[in-house]
């Protein structure tokens, strides 16, 4: 953590749905107290239109949000980070790098809402529900105790954050 603010770090197979929504979900709801970006294994060339229509819909920030390959965050002289977080199985089984400021990593499966072949309501209620899923995470990560936890402790809490989110 860096003046104050815990920098964090979603990883997906192309950052164009699911990473891109833990970013702009945790930037409104992590208050100035977290800053969140997004990168991918493969990255798409755009954003997933129905992700974007969702953010805004939702009040989102979505102003700076692009795909982004993951290896831009770990350069030399790429900023710190304090926590990882691996969204697909694509990203989780890739070889990542050694991250600047050795980060606290786990891996949060969540359905890829872009595999969703139906085009009308049932791809949208995929899209939706991979949403309020990172948002109930989300809610419960910015609530742990970050000041009372070791680093084995909050290790355990955040894996048991995704742990439970995908049984």
């Amino acid at each position: 953590m860096h003046d104050g603010i815990y920098r964090v770090l979603f990883l997906s197979r192309r950052n164009s749905a699911r990473s891109v929504m833990a970013e702009a979900i945790l930037n409104k709801i992590g208050k100035g107290r977290f800053r969140a970006v997004s990168a991918a294994v493969d990255p798409a060339p755009v954003i997933e239109p129905t992700v974007l229509q969702l953010l805004r819909n939702a009040d989102y920030p979505i102003e700076d949000i692009k795909p982004r390959h993951f290896g831009a965050f770990a350069d030399a002289g790429a900023a710190d980070l304090d926590f990882v977080f691996t969204l697909s199985d694509t990203a989780a089984g890739e070889p990542l790098p050694e991250w600047p400021g050795l980060p606290i990593t786990s891996h949060w499966r969540c359905p890829d809402p872009i595999l969703v072949e139906d085009e009308g309501w049932q791809r949208k209620q995929a899209f939706i529900q991979v949403l309020a899923g990172l948002e109930r995470r989300l809610n419960i990560f910015i609530n742990l105790p970050f000041a009372s936890l070791d680093r084995m402790s909050l290790q355990h809490q955040i894996k048991g954050i995704g742990d439970a989110e995908s049984t």
